[in-house]
């Protein structure tokens, strides 16, 4: 069946090609070309990764198939020796018998097939072509990037439970010629029952809903294998961010809490709920890359399977108390571990790890998480994926964003949950805020470590606790005095106190980032307007979704439904001034 092109509009992106139709029937979003961009590399990572693992484990198997060999020909030859030539002869014909193999020499070890190609020499195969379900794909795009984009790529399913996102990836499909054909195929069915009746088929699954993610995480936990990559994103971010936090509760376990950092604790949200339910069935996760950017927040974990290893699971949990007279906050591990000997116990945490008041500033505290506080980034990932996005510059339509973003996380202090706001000090004390450089020396000055964030370029990530981080700001507001505030004011009942440290704002040798040493874009503005989340598939767009879409998308859907529709009047949509900022 032929399709009309003049009723399509043909969007590249990468080396795939797809036919969007100008009703908003198929959702896609130009934005999110970052989230795919990061995705391929860290495929294509993974799949490098993948065979220096199985490259490691061929050559383990061939250390052990040798010796196993060279002790059970020592052992022959001992006891050929001891028994002499005639028991030797009825020991063979008996072995041969038993084993109906009469060409088989008496000298050769008991081996597995296996362990039998090894010691012969035998060619091994490398790691199979990796299987990738795409769970959520609507109009197929980013299945048709992993088809023909990223080598040892050898099947995507692309599922989708809405008829006219199957039909519409079935025609990008074809338009995208044999090796799309090919590689991937597209099923209208729930992703969920899918996932559940495909266990540890998958050595990727990608999760990227419109909204929450959460309800097809017990079934993706499921059908990854072991050691397989589950990429997740979650676009409501203002449930995740404490909007609505026992929403928040109700899907993902975690209560939020609205500070500065909620952009990294949605992260760690996220990664805790997904570790709950793969603890479900003994399995466990090991995050690679966990990213904040535009409208969302996407992870890329690593599943493996281990009753043991899983006991774990509370030493990486912690939940939050936050301040909320200023910016101190806490972390209480939920569980922790005792060693005797050679076995180790699991036991509750220790508790609580704040009093009822702030010490610092006399106010109480909100309780947030559980979160996940182990590193959320595998720093040899990063750096590997960073330099094969550089060395693949022109791969990649948005390389600047993501190498910008790469090279952030790079810097960051993986061993640190969370982070502080230099910003958010100074509003606290009412004074102005030291450079962020002479704030960085100051703290390593003290002999404390300190980095940046992805999540916020006013972020700063410090092993220092809030007691140090005080007597620093103190130290500043005695060079750079401030005006006289209530002596109930958190502000006030800090500055109060005398530090304890004398900082030292001396400019220290790492108090910028080799990155921004290099003056590296770090933070990059939108390329372009209204660059953000779109309106739902199936909606009808109308003049109210300007502020999402843009005045000449609006106004491009009105004329089109104008022209379906002679009779219906619509009104034109001016474009709305520009921001301030």
């Amino acid at each position: 069946m032929t399709t009309d092109l003049s009723e399509f509009t043909i969007i590249k992106e990468g080396e795939a090609e797809i036919l969007m139709h100008a009703k908003n029937e198929v959702f896609f979003n130009k934005t999110q070309v970052n989230n795919r961009d990061i995705s391929i590399a860290v495929l294509r990572s993974f799949i490098a990764k993948r065979k220096q693992e199985h490259e490691a484990k061929l050559s383990k198997r061939s250390k052990s198939g040798q010796k196993l060999s060279e002790n059970n020909g020592s052992e022959t030859a001992t006891e050929e020796a001891f028994n002499g030539s005639a028991t030797n002869e009825e020991k063979c014909h008996t072995d041969c018998d038993a084993h109906e193999k009469p060409s088989t020499e008496c000298g050769s070890p008991m081996l597995s097939e296996e362990q039998k190609e090894i010691v012969e020499g035998k060619e091994q195969r490398g790691p199979k072509p990796i299987r990738v379900l795409e769970a959520l794909s609507a109009s197929g795009l980013r299945a048709l990037r992993y088809a023909r984009e990223v080598e040892g790529v050898g099947q995507v399913v692309a599922l989708d439970n809405d008829k006219a996102s199957v039909e519409a990836c079935q025609r990008n499909i074809k338009f995208n010629g044999s090796v799309a054909c090919t590689k991937v195929e597209s099923h209208l069915t729930d992703a969920r029952v899918y996932m559940l009746t495909h266990p540890k088929e998958f050595d990727m699954v990608d999760l990227d809903p419109y909204g929450s993610p959460s309800i097809f995480l017990d079934s993706a936990v499921q059908s990854v294998v072991d050691g397989g990559m589950l990429m997740c994103t979650a676009t409501d971010m203002a449930v995740l961010c404490g909007g609505n936090g026992e929403v928040c509760y109700s899907k993902y376990g975690s209560y939020p809490l609205r500070g500065k950092y909620c952009h990294e604790m949605a992260l760690r949200i996220l990664l805790a709920c997904i570790e709950s339910h793969a603890n479900r069935y003994k399995r466990y996760i090991v995050p690679v890359l966990s990213v904040q950017m535009d409208f969302y927040v996407r992870v890329f974990v690593r599943v493996y399977t281990s009753a043991s290893a899983m006991k774990n699971t509370p030493l990486k949990l912690s939940y939050v108390y936050q301040c909320t007279g200023c910016d101190s906050f806490h972390l209480q591990q939920i569980g922790r571990s005792v060693s005797k000997n050679n076995s180790v116990r699991y036991l509750p945490g220790f508790g609580p790890s704040v009093a009822q008041e702030c010490s610092d500033c006399g106010k109480k505290f909100n309780m947030g998480g559980p979160i996940w506080s182990a590193p959320i980034h595998d720093q040899e990932w990063v750096t590997s994926m960073l330099a094969d996005v550089k060395s693949m510059k022109d791969s990649y339509p948005a390389y600047d964003r993501i190498s910008a973003v790469l090279t952030t996380i790079s810097e960051e202090l993986n061993d640190v949950p969370l982070f502080l706001s230099l910003h958010n000090l100074c509003a606290t004390l009412k004074c102005t805020s030291p450079s962020a450089v002479n704030f960085r020396s100051a703290v390593i000055n003290a002999g404390y470590r300190i980095s940046g964030t992805h999540v916020n370029p006013l972020g700063l990530k410090s092993d220092a606790p809030m007691d140090v981080i005080w007597d620093i700001m103190r130290c500043w507001v005695k060079n750079h005095p401030v005006k006289a505030q209530p002596e109930d004011q958190p502000g006030s009942i800090i500055l109060a106190k005398e530090p304890v440290l004398e900082a030292n704002f001396a400019r220290a040798v790492a108090s910028l980032s080799k990155a921004q040493a290099k003056k590296i874009a770090r933070f990059l503005p939108n390329p372009e307007r209204h660059w953000g989340p779109k309106l739902r598939a199936g909606r009808q767009i109308t003049s109210k979704h300007i502020s999402l879409l843009g005045a000449e998308a609006v106004n491009g859907a009105l004329s089109h439904t104008d022209s379906e529709e002679p009779n219906a009047k619509r009104p034109k949509v001016e474009e709305e001034p520009a921001p301030n900022q």
